[in-house]
C-alpha cells in the first residue's frame, strides 16, 4: 500500500493552563494513495482539526505529518504555502469561490496564482465530467449550490494534487446535489486515481468512501471498510454520538 498522507504521534493543544483543550491526542493514522477516506466522529472529536493539520492549514503541537515523503511539520511558511498550492486541493462546505470571477476563472485560479497553464486535455475532461461545459462563463451567483460545489471540485482537481481534502462538502447542499457531488469525488478516485480525504457527519455521505476513520475525544477509535449506512450508524452509536 502506498501512503499519500500519514500522521505519527500528532497532538494539538489549544489554550494554556486551566483553559487548555486537547483537540488531538497522539494520532497515528495513514491514508492510502488512490483511495477515498472519510473521517467521522461525534461533535468535538477532532475531525476538522485532524484534516487541518494533515493539509498544512494548522500546525501540530507535537508529532509529525507527511505528504508522501515530504514532512510538513517543520516547513517554513513559504515552503508550506507552495506545497499547499502545488500538491493539495481543497473543497469546503462554503464553496469559497470568488464572486467577481467566472466559473472558468475560479477553476483556473490556483494555476493562475502559480503562473502555470492548465493541461487542456485534463481541464476539458474535468469540466465535461462535472457537467460544467455550459456554465463556464457564469459567475457564482448565477449557479446553483450544486454547480458552485462542482466548480470548487474542478478547481481542486485541476492542478492534479497529491490529495484532495474535503471538509463537509455537502453540508450546504440538498440531498440530490449532495449525491451528485459525492459521486463526482468518488469517480475522481476510481477513474483518475485521485486521493480524497473527507470530513463528514453524514452517514450516507460516508458510504461513498472506501474506508471510514472514526475519531472520539481526539483519538482514533476504529475504522470501517466498505462502509454501509447501517455500519456507520452502529459505529457512531458506540462512540456515543
Amino acid at each position: 500500500m502506498q501512503v499519500a498522507v500519514r500522521a505519527r504521534g500528532v497532538r494539538k493543544i489549544y489554550g494554556r493552563g486551566a483553559s487548555e483543550v486537547a483537540a488531538l491526542r497522539g494520532i497515528d493514522v495513514d491514508f492510502e494513495q488512490g483511495a477515498f477516506t472519510a473521517i467521522m466522529g461525534p461533535s468535538g472529536s477532532g475531525k476538522s482539526t485532524l484534516m487541518h493539520v494533515l493539509a498544512g492549514l494548522d500546525v501540530v503541537t507535537d508529532g509529525q505529518v507527511w505528504l508522501g515523503e515530504t514532512e510538513l511539520t517543520g516547513l517554513n511558511d513559504a515552503r508550506l504555502t507552495r506545497l499547499r498550492r502545488d500538491r493539495i486541493g481543497f473543497v469546503f462546505q462554503a464553496f469559497n469561490l470568488i464572486p467577481a470571477l467566472s466559473a472558468k476563472a475560479n477553476i483556473e485560479l490556483p494555476l493562475t496564482l502559480a503562473r502555470r497553464k492548465p493541461d487542456q486535455g485534463w481541464y476539458d475532461s474535468i469540466v465535461r465530467r462535472l457537467g460544467l461545459t455550459e456554465r463556464l462563463q457564469h459567475r457564482p451567483a448565477e449557479l446553483s449550490g450544486g454547480q458552485q460545489q462542482r466548480v470548487a471540485i474542478a478547481r481542486a482537481l485541476l492542478p492534479r494534487p497529491d490529495v484532495v481534502f474535503a471538509d463537509e462538502p455537502t453540508g450546504n447542499l440538498d440531498s440530490t446535489a449532495g449525491a451528485e457531488v459525492l459521486s463526482m469525488l468518488r469517480s475522481s478516485v476510481r477513474e483518475a486515481g485521485q486521493t480524497v480525504v473527507m470530513v463528514t457527519h453524514d452517514p450516507v455521505a460516508a458510504t461513498y468512501a472506501d474506508r471510514v476513520v472514526l475519531l472520539a475525544d481526539g483519538a482514533v477509535a476504529g475504522e470501517l471498510f466498505s462502509p454501509t449506512t447501517d455500519s456507520v450508524l452502529d459505529a457512531l452509536r458506540r462512540l456515543g454520538r
